[in-house]
């Protein structure tokens, strides 16, 4: 039975805890056993910390003391899968660049706000993209700085519409990397849970989240 924490705060606009209870029910059903915190000293406690498989995290704008996040990264380094979405991953420590290596990328901007766009499936072979068509969403369109060692599986184009200057840019929106013996997943959608009722973004982040646990 693998074995999963799901770790949650930061802003609440981006309802940290309402996007992880979308996912956890999804997980149970795949025979994983859950536990949840809203405390990142959950990094902290070294024996728990060695029993997980998985870590999802959906903590934004906030921060991790260097403990803490040391302790997060060896664990992920050692084999423990680490995924999660939108600022909840991608935007959780700003100062912690050692983080944002780990994660393969930092949110920026989202020009316009809440619009809509296209969701493009990049890799169709890839068992987190095979079989999903692209799809739209009326979200956030996140523009990002990432790594490009990431292996992309799906992207977005920016229209230009609120920054004329980024017309036409490609950005990823789902990707995969490794960090050590571990394997992190990254999606850029989940502003809120209701967008998670785009079938195809959350089929996309619950393939996601099981690929890369351990």
């Amino acid at each position: 039975m693998p074995k999963a924490l799901f770790v949650w705060g930061g802003w609440e606009g981006h309802e940290p805890k309402d996007t992880q209870d979308v996912f956890i029910p999804l997980l149970e059903m795949e025979g994983y056993k859950i536990t949840q915190s809203d405390n990142l000293d959950s990094y902290l406690d070294s024996e728990a910390m060695k029993t997980y498989d998985l870590i999802v995290q959906t903590v934004t704008m906030s921060t991790i003391t260097g403990a803490q996040e040391k302790a997060l990264l060896d664990t992920i380094a050692s084999g423990t899968g680490f995924g999660g979405w939108h600022g909840g991953q991608a935007d959780a420590f700003r100062n912690n660049t050692n983080y944002q290596y780990m994660v393969g990328g930092q949110w920026v901007s989202h020009p316009g706000g809440i619009i809509n766009y296209q969701v493009n499936i990049l890799d169709h072979q890839d068992p987190i993209t095979a079989g999903l068509d692209d799809f739209a969403m009326h979200s956030e369109q996140y523009y990002m700085h990432v790594d490009p060692s990431n292996h992309v599986l799906a992207t977005t184009t920016f229209s230009g519409d609120n920054d004329a200057w980024v017309e036409g840019t490609v950005m990823p929106v789902a990707w995969k990397r490794r960090w050590g013996k571990g394997k992190v997943f990254h999606c850029t959608l989940g502003h809120v849970a209701a967008d998670f009722k785009v079938t195809a973004a959350k089929e996309i982040v619950r393939r996601g989240l099981i690929w890369c646990t351990r």
